[in-house]
């Protein structure tokens, strides 16, 4: 079965960065697109973030582009967030999906940025 296993998430002060990590088994995680979500507190569930399995293409909501890197380590079957530049509105649980299996959803892990 497909797993997913966020981490690195935390307090942060606005302007800071962090870096997530998403550990994934129970599929060819090389073969893959992956993604990145995050939802706040009373609201949808978004999307921040994808990389292609073939090609490495990415794409980024608006609201974080030029400040947030999506990355993979097919070797480590880990996919990565690097988050920059940090603002309080990026509070909020971020987990990683893979599109293709559209019910897996890791647990998630909690960013606060400060205000």
């Amino acid at each position: 079965q497909v797993q997913l296993v966020e981490s690195g998430g935390g307090l942060v002060q606005p302007g800071g960065s962090l870096r997530l990590s998403c550990a994934a088994s129970g599929f060819t995680f090389s073969r893959y697109a992956m993604s990145w979500y995050r939802q706040a507190p009373g609201k949808t569930r978004e999307l921040v973030a994808g990389i292609s399995s073939i090609t490495g293409s990415t794409n980024y909501a608006d609201s974080v582009k030029g400040r947030f890197t999506i990355s993979r380590d097919n070797t480590k079957n880990t996919l990565y967030l690097q988050m920059n530049s940090l603002k309080p509105e990026d509070t909020a649980v971020y987990y990683c999906h893979v599109p293709a299996f559209s019910t897996s959803w890791g647990q998630g892990t909690q960013v606060t940025v400060s205000s």
